[in-house]
């Protein structure tokens, strides 16, 4: 006879972690695998530009000798070129005089449903400092990247709302993560050793390579997936990032700086400010890796600015070592030298949140990590999808055979009562 053993009783915090983990999963899993894929895919995104712009990113090797043009004949020179209707927004100038500078133009509009409405223009202007030649003219617009990170930051929703298409599904995601370390976390250590790893030697059942597939990958990828999801919605969430600022520099919210009148704003404006503000900057950070100057005045909701900012990458392709300069935009007069040693903690951490978020802050090694852990978060929805799809099909069979049992015994039992000879089929 075969011995029954008593089926092990499940706590009430892995009964209503499975529950969460599954209905939550079914809810968003859809979501989870698109913000996952397309957030995975921009990881490389410099890399890969880098790689495929390398012509028009560096100058001929015979220019850098040369003395560059002044910021205002090239910024004249690029808008009768390519008489946009909107005016250019900033120029990025690299220390590395081999390299060329890119101007932008970037205007974008509050109405609209979509990015695409949104988004007046976006495009990227590579340019010969010396000899004030327009290399290449990229459409930021509509290249993949930009639209793989609208996709991943909002659907390519409004940008008001978009976000929380996303952020909300993320949220869900981090319980989802947790409930799933608690469910993969045995009672005993020898159960333990075994969800470590595959242990697929005598495994021939696609079903059970599927669940470790899930268990085991979904079990490492989880730290990182939630060091992704919480630097996430620091950007969408208001409130997660002034608990950031609580955490690390005892302030809810930053307090806002005060903008400094301009001393010299009844001067004739200087024609050569770009150029002052940029000799300066050179001067004072010539071991950074290049700096923004802001040309149209505007910041980044439209707003008139009364003094000149310019911004400064200490490295290459980080935005977490920034320093800020601030120039009188009439005279190009230094106002304030804001270093990155200076800034709070709160605001060093803002710098490096989007570091963070896409493991650029651990420089090439980081990034692959990241990109690993993504791919295993696009592959948790599918793989956990199938797991239920497959416990739900098992689930029909075992109700059909009890309907088929039930019905055999109902049709004998009317056979008996009317004196017919019974079967058991």
């Amino acid at each position: 006879m075969k011995k029954h053993h008593p089926k092990k009783k499940v706590s009430p915090t892995k009964k209503w972690s499975a529950k969460l983990h599954l209905w939550l999963g079914l809810s968003v899993g859809i979501i989870v695998f698109i913000v996952s894929l397309t957030g995975t895919l921009y990881i490389f995104k410099d890399e890969v530009q880098n790689s495929l712009r390398k012509e028009a990113i560096y100058v001929k090797k015979e220019d850098p000798g040369k003395k560059a043009l002044s910021l205002n004949l090239l910024r004249e020179k690029v808008s009768l070129e390519l008489n946009e209707k909107y005016p250019l927004s900033s120029v990025e100038i690299p220390l590395d005089k081999s390299k060329s500078y890119r101007f932008l133009y970037y205007e974008k509009s509050k109405k609209g449903w979509n990015y695409f409405q949104q988004v007046l223009i976006n495009k990227q202007a590579y340019v010969n400092q010396y000899t004030g030649e327009i290399i290449a003219v990229y459409n930021e617009k509509y290249d993949v990247f930009n639209i793989l990170k609208y996709i991943h930051w909002g659907l390519l929703l409004n940008s008001e709302w978009g976000p929380y298409t996303v952020g909300i599904p993320t949220v869900l995601f981090i319980i989802m993560l947790i409930t799933g370390i608690i469910l993969w976390w045995p009672k005993n250590k020898n159960a333990r050793k075994g969800r470590f790893w595959f242990n697929w030697e005598n495994v021939k059942n696609w079903k059970r390579k599927n669940y470790d597939l899930h268990n085991v990958l979904g079990f490492y990828a989880s730290f990182i997936a939630l060091i992704m999801s919480v630097t996430g919605i620091y950007f969408a969430y208001p409130y997660v990032k002034n608990t950031f600022n609580l955490a690390i520099s005892g302030y809810w919210e930053a307090p806002k700086e005060k903008e400094i009148k301009s001393p010299d704003s009844l001067m004739v404006k200087n024609e050569a400010v770009f150029d002052l503000a940029a000799a300066q900057t050179e001067k004072l950070y010539a071991g950074s890796s290049s700096f923004r100057i802001n040309l149209n005045g505007k910041n980044k909701k439209g707003k008139e600015l009364k003094n000149l900012p310019v911004t400064i990458y200490g490295k290459d392709g980080r935005f977490s070592e920034r320093n800020l300069l601030t120039f009188d935009k009439y005279s190009g007069k230094l106002l304030a030298n804001k270093p990155h040693q200076k800034l709070s903690n709160a605001e060093k951490y803002a710098n490096a949140n989007y570091d963070v978020h896409t493991g650029s802050y651990f420089g090439l090694f980081g990034k692959i990590i990241w990109f690993i852990a993504g791919l295993t978060c696009t592959s948790l929805p599918v793989t956990g999808f199938l797991v239920w799809w497959e416990k739900e099909r098992k689930k029909e069979r075992k109700y059909n055979e009890k309907s088929a049992f039930i019905s055999c015994l109902l049709r004998n039992y009317y056979r008996f009562c009317s004196g017919k000879r019974y079967t058991t089929n």
